[in-house]
């Protein structure tokens, strides 16, 4: 991997961060669009175009780290937000589920290379100094994005206009991209072994496995929680729909303070694993008690807040860790495209598995998923802090042997 520049290049910084929110507003679209396309669609063709984008997640993570180091990864960051406007605009004069579900998988694809070459583009600009606090920045795409959906789409009045909307959004992302972002000036990966040989080797090592494990074992508990949260909030609290989407925005917001959070403490030499451990039984704990306990509104919303902003310790923490954790730099992306595997499969396991134990056994329920979920995290966080160690050790012995 090419050095990254003495100067981080925050308008580049700036426009890559923009792009993954503008991707994850495509996520979130359609969580505020529902009551529009209820008119036409059912309630299991809803899920299906929410979940289309967690089943591409899964399966095309890595391959699309692959791509990054064949077609560059600037050049991958424009074709996904081309992709991604291409699925925008198709599915903004859709008619039907079966042209607006092909829509939502071009979306899916476009998707998954943006936020696989986002890193990619980041690790290449970003001064060493700067880089775990531009990757907390960059871990905040997702709860950006969504919130940034659920509050602007109410100020239109059909689901087209808030297609068209993103589609304007993402445009005007493709091109502060191809005017901030520099491309490389020379190839910034080798390309050393077969896709398969590099599969295989970045998923039997140990650093990304882990890396895979936790974060698919924190978007379980994430999603345990935020998929119900509006229905929690009204049953709950019993307000409107529309309040009960305010207070999940503003909820979904607190977690870009714990991911902030997160690369401020990292800059500052924190264990990555202790704020894992922290994170997940805070997590546990407040999410398990909004299941368990009825509380009053300000103790429900005030422990949803904790939940979400302790939560963002976590991303952060796991994504500012790839570079170091990759089996060889070449392999960084595709070590990437491993960790947002993990974290789209337990988007995808989270609200299907949660929901049928609700439907079977009430709320409470809920607590079991993640308590179990937080229990392994803690498990799994001193292993990841001994391979961070145990990595950082040899990189060091090969620096010196060099020098």
């Amino acid at each position: 991997m090419a050095v990254a520049q003495d100067r981080t290049n925050w308008l580049a910084v700036t426009a890559v961060v923009a792009a993954g929110m503008v991707s994850a507003m495509q996520v979130g679209k359609v969580l505020i669009a529902s009551p529009l396309l209820q008119t036409g669609l059912d309630l299991a063709d809803l899920g299906w175009l929410t979940s289309v984008f967690a089943i591409i997640g899964v399966v095309g993570g890595m391959p699309a780290g692959a791509m990054v180091a064949r077609i560059g990864d600037r050049r991958l960051l424009c074709a996904g937000i081309a992709i991604l406007i291409l699925g925008i605009l198709a599915g903004a004069v859709s008619e039907g589920f079966a042209p607006l579900i092909v829509s939502r998988f071009i979306e899916g694809f476009g998707f998954v290379l943006v936020v696989v070459a986002g890193p990619a583009v980041l690790m290449r600009i970003v001064s060493s100094a700067q880089r775990d606090v531009v990757f907390a920045l960059w871990s905040c795409f997702m709860p950006a994005g969504m919130a940034l959906a659920l509050l602007t789409g109410p100020l239109v009045s059909s689901w087209q206009a808030i297609w068209w909307m993103n589609g304007a959004l993402a445009l005007l992302s493709l091109l502060s991209i191809t005017a901030t972002v520099p491309p490389a000036q020379t190839m910034t990966y080798d390309i050393k072994g077969s896709f398969g040989e590099d599969v295989s080797l970045t998923v039997r090592s140990r650093g990304p496995a882990l890396l895979f494990a936790i974060f698919g074992l924190y978007n379980l508990m994430m999603f345990t929680l935020f998929s119900f949260l509006p229905i929690l909030l009204v049953e709950r609290l019993n307000i409107s729909l529309g309040t009960a989407g305010v207070l999940s925005a503003l909820i979904t917001l607190a977690n870009v303070a714990g991911n902030m959070t997160a690369g401020s403490l990292l800059s500052r030499g924190t264990s990555r694993g202790r704020l894992v451990i922290v994170a997940a039984l805070l997590m546990g704990a407040s999410g398990a008690w909004v299941f368990l306990v009825p509380s009053d509104d300000t103790t429900t919303v005030a422990l949803c807040v904790l939940f979400s902003a302790i939560g963002g310790l976590i991303p952060a923490t796991l994504i500012s860790s790839v570079p170091i954790l990759s089996p060889r730099p070449t392999l960084a992306p595709m070590t990437m495209g491993l960790l947002m595997q993990g974290s789209n499969l337990g988007q995808l396991v989270g609200p299907v598995a949660v929901g049928s134990a609700i439907e079977a056994y009430g709320w409470t329920s809920g607590a079991a998923f993640l308590g179990a979920a937080a229990i392994a995290s803690t498990l799994l966080a001193p292993m990841l802090e001994g391979t961070l160690r145990a990595t950082a050790g040899q990189r060091a012995l090969i620096l010196q042997n060099r020098i």
